[in-house]
């Protein structure tokens, strides 16, 4: 299986395990990833996921190979099922993280931004190299990009096809943490366990706040939020957060 999939203490671990092709997506990737967040979704115990990869790449974009000599209604099959894992990522009810270690590129790139946490080694790289082979942006990057950095920005980023480091990619907000090589498995394992931790629900619709903000006014928007906060209210979450910030303890959530 060149995509792996484990789960532990209610953190599921997404792992691309082709590095001999730098983890070139093939449409067999593509579709494991995509039955992989579903079940994450669909998995209870399953709080957080983190996405991640084998070898010195990430993940290099799609395999171009597979690419050559396909018509247009394979194409837009092979589209479809990289959107849904797009949206799946940013659409999921729980946090995922992105560790990275290596280059990003293409359809790799998206999937970072995608998710809700990018934590990168130094010796990750992030490209957006479409006009090399002759395409337009594709797995969403142009909206996603054009929402952390601007259009401007993104046009550049784009049309040039330039490759960015890890430290020009915090600076332009594109990555939550640099963190040296040697700590950034242990780094992403405890923030995914401090996540696992919390109050999911809580977690979940923050999510769905953040995508509510973007497409509403302020006045649109805190009307969202109050439903949303009046909902959290109710919860079993909510009332053992306050009983343990009164008893100064670590509370004990139930996704309830």
């Amino acid at each position: 299986m060149a995509v792996r999939f484990k789960t532990e203490a209610g953190v599921a671990t997404i792992t691309l395990d082709r590095p001999e092709r730098m983890n070139a997506l093939t449409e067999e990737m593509r579709l494991q990833l995509a039955d992989y967040l579903q079940r994450c979704e669909k998995d209870a115990s399953v709080k957080v996921v983190v996405l991640r990869s084998s070898g010195s790449a990430f993940c290099s974009g799609a395999d171009v190979a597979g690419l050559n000599g396909k018509g247009i209604p394979e194409g837009r099959h092979r589209l479809r099922v990289a959107h849904q894992i797009v949206t799946g990522i940013a659409y999921l009810e729980k946090p995922v993280i992105a560790m990275v270690d290596g280059i990003a590129a293409g359809i790799g790139w998206s999937l970072c931004l995608a998710a809700d946490l990018i934590i990168a080694s130094p010796q990750a790289r992030f490209g957006q190299v479409f006009r090399k082979v002759g395409l337009a942006p594709d797995g969403g990057s142009a909206w996603l990009l054009s929402r952390y950095v601007g259009m401007l920005r993104a046009k550049d980023l784009t049309m040039t096809a330039r490759i960015i480091d890890a430290d020009e990619a915090l600076q332009l907000g594109l990555v939550t943490e640099v963190v040296p090589q040697a700590e950034l498995e242990a780094r992403v394992n405890a923030l995914a366990s401090e996540l696992a931790g919390a109050a999911h629900l809580a977690l979940g619709m923050t999510k769905q706040l953040f995508h509510a903000a973007s497409g509403t006014d302020l006045k649109q928007f805190l009307e969202i939020e109050s439903h949303v906060q009046n909902q959290l209210l109710q919860t079993e979450d909510h009332a053992e957060g306050v009983a343990a910030f009164i008893e100064k303890r670590k509370p004990c959530f139930n996704g309830r």
